[in-house]
């Protein structure tokens, strides 16, 4: 029997080379998100890459806040995101961790960069800093106050600390090549003043490390082996191994880029999802016409659903997008079989059964879902005024129009042949009411003669039905327009929301609660929406329509 080739992204071949010369002993990956926003559909992808590998290799995995900026950083978004990395599966059991613990540890590797004469404190304001950096073709030139002594550097940096100066007066530098082709390398700021109450230390310091020096700290700290970010930190990766150099950590943890995900048409940048939601276009960060994973999880998609996503999406160094389309292939492959489909009326028009008793309901056995039987059936209740969907009528119709119209006959879904013997309009022409006799010998959509009968359609019982908003989403960008307008403003899409407050459902689908999702007939598949949904007032969210534009590719 051939043996089945396993193939190995890219990581996993580094991964495991380590693992063979005898590099790494237990993998150790992590996720370091700066809490100052929700989370998105890209941080998504990094989330269950680096738990993924964790897991393959049997090694461990942390949840850390890169909490080292206290401008724009709030405990909401540190609460916001350990929500969302746990539901999307991935367990950092006890290896929780926050950058601002090691700020003591970060100070003492800054002091004894000064002391090994690698770093300096310079008085330049920020303005000249950027002109003395040079540019990509020209190198940069030294600062008047690179070769103060030992001594003066450690006493200004104690001052820095002790808060004699203002915010911008001083920063701390890495003394590294001011003529090197790398940019970051030119003498990189590593320690700044900021008179600012921290979230997790409060106000025991005025001084904060710059990402780029505490990065590399933190994971060497917390024995991070693989250091796996986007492909933005790949010139940052000589500053990273520069630091774990300089400083001394015995098993330096190594970095690796992976290209970023970019889906078609969506909206990732906090600039202007902050802009969204403070001009009230969207209701929040989790406004399910977003991909922040609240949005996602709102909306009503699953973590298996993401999780299938990342995997399509794959692990490469190249640049790609990769078509919203496929993210919403993922959530109907996922649901289809797990969700039962229900009947609702979203444009509802009155049907009434002439011949059918006047007070009599019966119930009639329905089953959840024709392609997973495991689902059972349940009960629905029939009686002689029904809702069905406006589109399922027509008083003159088209060739090949196979629903309602006068003098033909249907099939009502599991239920019984009715044919349409007239109809009621209102003063401006619209139709109000349908009249149609039924045969009682066809119930559960079968005729004893054998006649058969063209079309199908849904209904719901009015005197049992509950009455629901359904929300129908579209991508909040205009399509056809791109994301982006000449002036950088939004390409926003008019038509991203549009509610419908007249629906009628099921009465089984009034007990559903936050996040249950079905399949509503011919409809597409809809989530209980967690923010409005009352039992007294359901509030319905679609998820994703039934047609799909997108083809799954051969080869996955």
């Amino acid at each position: 029997m051939e043996k089945e080739t396993v193939s190995k992204n890219f990581i996993e071949q580094i991964i495991e080379n380590d693992i063979a010369e005898g590099h790494c002993q237990t993998v150790c990956t992590r996720f370091p998100p700066e809490p100052n926003g929700y989370l998105h559909i890209g941080h998504a992808k990094s989330i269950l890459l680096n738990y993924g590998l964790a897991q393959k290799y049997g090694g461990k995995f942390n949840l850390r806040f890169d909490d080292t900026n206290p401008t724009k950083e709030k405990m909401e978004f540190v609460e916001s995101i350990k929500a969302d990395v746990a539901w999307l599966g991935a367990d950092w059991e006890d290896r929780l961790f926050f950058a601002s613990n090691y700020f003591d540890q970060m100070y003492e590797a800054a002091v004894a960069l000064i002391k090994k004469g690698k770093a300096y404190v310079c008085d330049l304001t920020a303005d000249q800093i950027r002109e003395y950096r040079g540019t990509l073709t020209e190198p940069g030139k030294n600062s008047p106050y690179r070769d103060r002594s030992v001594e003066e550097n450690l006493q200004l940096f104690e001052e820095m600390r002790a808060g004699k100066y203002a915010d911008g007066e001083k920063v701390l530098r890495a003394k590294i090549d001011m003529a090197s082709p790398n940019i970051n390398m030119r003498d990189p700021i590593i320690y700044r003043v900021a008179h600012m109450t921290h979230h997790n230390t409060g106000d025991k310091w005025c001084i904060y490390p710059m990402y780029d020096f505490a990065h590399p700290i933190e994971d060497a700290i917390e024995g991070v082996t693989h250091s796996i970010c986007t492909l933005e930190f790949e010139d940052h990766r000589p500053l990273y191994d520069w630091v774990v150099r300089e400083v001394g950590y015995e098993h330096p943890p190594k970095q690796i880029e992976f290209a970023k995900l970019y889906l078609t048409n969506v909206v990732t940048g906090k600039r202007y999802i902050k802009k969204l939601v403070e001009e009230k276009i969207v209701d929040g960060w989790d406004d399910p016409r977003l991909v922040s994973i609240a949005a996602l999880k709102r909306r009503g998609f699953t973590p298996e659903s993401i999780k299938m996503f990342v995997e399509l999406c794959g692990v490469s160094k190249a640049q790609s997008s990769v078509d919203y389309a496929m993210l919403e292939y993922c959530i109907r492959e996922d649901l289809k079989l797990k969700r039962p489909r229900m009947m609702a009326a979203l444009h509802p028009v009155k049907l009434v059964i002439d011949n059918y008793p006047e007070d009599q309901i019966e119930y009639l056995d329905v089953v959840n879902n024709l392609e997973n039987p495991e689902l059972g059936s349940r009960k629905v209740p029939f009686g002689r005024e029904l809702y069905i969907d406006r589109e399922d009528f027509m008083e003159v119709p088209p060739k090949k129009y196979f629903r309602l119209f006068p003098d033909n006959e249907v099939r009502l879904m599991n239920a019984y042949f009715v044919k349409c013997v007239g109809y009621e309009k209102d003063e401006e022409g619209n139709v109000t009411v349908i009249h149609c006799t039924y045969d009682p010998a066809s119930k559960g959509g079968n005729s004893p003669d054998g006649r058969k009968v063209k079309g199908t359609i849904h209904w719901v019982a009015a005197k049992t039905a509950v009455k629901a908003e359904v929300r129908l989403y579209e991508n909040i960008i205009d399509e056809e327009k791109g994301v982006y307008n000449e002036d950088g403003s939004l390409n926003l899409n008019p038509d991203s929301l549009t509610i419908l407050e007249e629906c009628y459902v099921e009465p089984a689908l009034g007990e559903a609660k936050a996040y249950d999702s079905f399949q509503f007939v011919r409809q597409g598949f809809f989530c209980v929406d967690s923010h409005d949904s009352t039992p007294e007032h359901p509030v319905f969210n679609r998820i994703v329509s039934l047609k799909s534009s997108f083809k799954l590719p051969a080869n996955k």
